[in-house]
């Protein structure tokens, strides 16, 4: 069974770091994009940093541009999300998912990404 599982949320202080996991188990990540996800109370999941098969193509949302990196290691079918300087307004679930068409990356947003995780809540108090 193909499966995405994100780790690494919490609470964080304004200006804090934190970094997300996301493993997957029942399929190699090697072949498919990856993307990092969120979704606030209210609001629609918009994508946030998405990255290519073979990590050597990024897309970061305008929003989080210079503050996170998303990164792979393939050997360890995981990838991963550094969020750096965090904001109230960042307060999320934060969900990865994967593209299910091999070596593909295609736009960096919901309707593309086809297997979820269930998602890590990340809260930034005012």
């Amino acid at each position: 069974q193909l499966q995405l599982v994100e780790s690494g949320g919490g609470l964080v202080q304004p200006g804090g770091s934190l970094r997300l996991s996301c493993a997957a188990s029942g399929f190699t990540l090697n072949y498919y994009a990856i993307g990092w996800f969120r979704q606030a109370p209210g609001k629609e999941r918009e994508g946030i940093s998405c990255i290519s098969n073979n990590g050597g193509s990024t897309y970061y949302a305008d929003s989080v541009k210079g503050r996170f990196t998303i990164s792979r290691d393939n050997a360890k079918n995981t990838v991963y999300l550094q969020m750096n300087s965090l904001k109230h307004e960042e307060t999320a679930i934060y969900y990865c998912a994967a593209d299910d068409a091999p070596l593909m990356f295609s736009l960096c947003v919901p309707g593309n990404y086809d297997v979820w995780g269930q998602g890590t809540q990340v809260t930034v108090p005012s």
